[in-house]
């Protein structure tokens, strides 16, 4: 079996084009089945007469998974190959997504979603590795640009194109568009491009270090799902950290850890690893509230939210590969330093602008300078990454990045809530204090303030008093809507500032895909 390419591939040439097509439709299926499902919860908790805290676990379990295993997924592909690694993952992913379409039970689709999680945790990690043992260094960056934009195209339609099967299909259709994209990849691509390994035969799988991961983390989803106040919850979370900790034993203890702990010694390796928890925490908050702003403060459907935020996915799409190509010449200092400190503008702008109406005058433009800044961030920060540790431990490097990464939205989605809730619960408090609203509607009002921009006027409530709730309603979502993005904001600064200290100018000149 080929273990190398003969020489280092150019993206122009023939397999390197399908080196690229390969891991980019490979990966692209992971990052559109972490978002697709979201328009199709209130569907499914009607199909299953569930509530939504049970419905949540549908997306709840393919994080879990591919989160927990990115680790292990990245170590498989370094000691049995990368190639290898990416057909089982597409076998584990095809056979997760068939079964989603035919679950015939809530329980049964979790399961499968699960199994989703697990194909995807082989999926990315190798389609990184693949790229950074076969292309030239000179255009390993540009490979990336082109893969972290096109791939990252599936994470940022997801909305759009679920909301478009959910209304023209059923909530089955978006699972099984996956199968006609993995065939072509398993039959067609696949075969065309080389097999690449770390070549360390010395080493095992640790599947006792990928367990405990998933302990710990299940106690972080639980307590964004239900929240941090249930005993049920801060027992979970508490079994969690306890997790964690257990977790780091085991990891410094076993002859063959998940991930050795000494890899972080490595300091752009651990820096950039730092700025990406900070960089992906604001991602993924900005991404949730600007979606709940436009649907349940502007009243725009699922679909046309997803289609309102197409100027994202078209500037990364655009984008990314240019600042790829910056960071072969340059090094990923600059872009890395500039990137989040524009993104991080660019939801100040939303901040700014959160009691504005119209879409063009408010979140278009946010949404713009966001985007510009990612762009200039997403692949330099993964070429920084894989550079650090050299392409022999390119799985590896790609699994750590990748889980952070999962990680640092796991904490968005944790902690910003009750932020927000706080911003917005205070505003309400006080513009319902100013109403010409009965005590009794008051209280009823505020009982309901967990539900956010959701706030709905009681029943029965007079008409006028109804405008009055749903005026307060949406100017106190802003408040807490701004105080998000402040927070965003601040995270993506903190981003920018920790690259700008960690990627030494040395660092920032050099090419060599071994780092320093």
């Amino acid at each position: 079996m080929e273990r190398q390419p003969a020489a280092p591939l150019r993206i122009a040439s023939s397999q390197g084009r399908w080196v690229l097509f390969a891991t980019i439709l490979a990966s692209g299926m992971s990052f559109l089945d972490s978002t697709v499902v979201n328009v199709a919860l209130p569907t499914l908790q009607t199909d299953f007469d569930a509530d939504l805290n049970a419905v949540a676990w549908v997306v709840d379990a393919y994080v879990l998974t591919l989160t927990a295993f990115i680790l292990l997924g990245g170590s498989f592909g370094d000691l049995h190959g990368r190639r290898r690694a990416l057909r089982l993952g597409l076998g584990v992913f095809t056979v997760g997504s068939m079964l989603c379409g035919l679950a015939p039970t809530l329980t049964v689709l979790d399961v499968a979603r699960g199994l989703q999680g697990l194909g995807g945790a082989l999926l990315v990690p190798s389609s990184l590795a693949i790229l950074t043992a076969s292309f030239d260094p000179s255009e390993r960056g540009r490979a990336v640009g082109l893969w972290a934009s096109l791939s990252g195209v599936g994470a940022a339609i997801g909305p759009l194109a679920g909301g478009l099967l959910v209304d023209a299909v059923s909530w089955r259709g978006i699972f099984f568009l996956n199968l006609p994209v993995a065939a072509v990849v398993l039959l067609v691509a696949l075969p065309k491009i080389p097999e690449s390994d770390g070549g360390a035969t010395d080493r095992r799988l640790d599947l006792p270090g990928a367990s405990l991961a998933v302990v710990w983390l299940a106690g972080l989803i639980q307590g964004s799902s239900l929240g941090w106040t249930a005993p049920a919850v801060v027992a979970g979370f508490a079994v969690g950290v306890v997790g964690f900790a257990i977790f780091l034993i085991v990891e410094r203890r076993v002859s063959h850890p998940m991930v050795s702990l000494g890899i972080f010694g490595n300091r752009t390796f651990s820096g950039v690893n730092v700025a990406t928890l900070a960089i992906y925490f604001a991602l993924a908050g900005a991404a949730l509230y600007l979606v709940l702003d436009l649907q349940q403060v502007r009243g725009f459907s699922a679909l046309a939210a997803g289609a309102s935020l197409l100027p994202l996915t078209g500037l990364l799409l655009v984008g990314s590969p240019y600042a790829g190509r910056l960071a072969d010449r340059i090094g990923p200092r600059l872009p890395m330093t500039v990137g989040p400190i524009v993104a991080g503008v660019g939801l100040l702008i939303a901040a700014a602008t959160a009691n504005v109406p119209s879409y063009l005058v408010s979140i278009l433009p946010a949404v713009i300078v966001f985007a510009v800044g990612l762009a200039l961030t997403v692949a330099p920060l993964t070429t920084a990454v894989l550079s650090a540790l050299g392409p022999r431990q390119a799985g590896l490097a790609s699994g750590v990045n990748s889980a952070i990464s999962r990680f640092g939205g796991l904490v968005a989605v944790a902690v910003l809530p009750a932020l927000s809730l706080a911003g917005f619960g205070h505003a309400l408090e006080q513009r319902l204090d100013d109403a010409p609203l009965s005590p009794s509607d008051r209280a009823e009002v505020l009982d309901d303030r967990a539900d956010q921009g959701a706030l709905s006027p009681p029943d029965g409530m007079a008409p006028a008093d109804r405008a009055i709730v749903r005026m307060a309603v949406r100017r106190s979502f802003a408040e807490g809507f701004r105080l998000v993005m402040a927070v965003c904001a601040a995270f993506l600064f903190a981003g920018g500032a920790i690259s700008f200290v960690v990627l030494s100018k040395r660092e920032s000149a050099s090419n060599d895909p071994g780092g320093p």
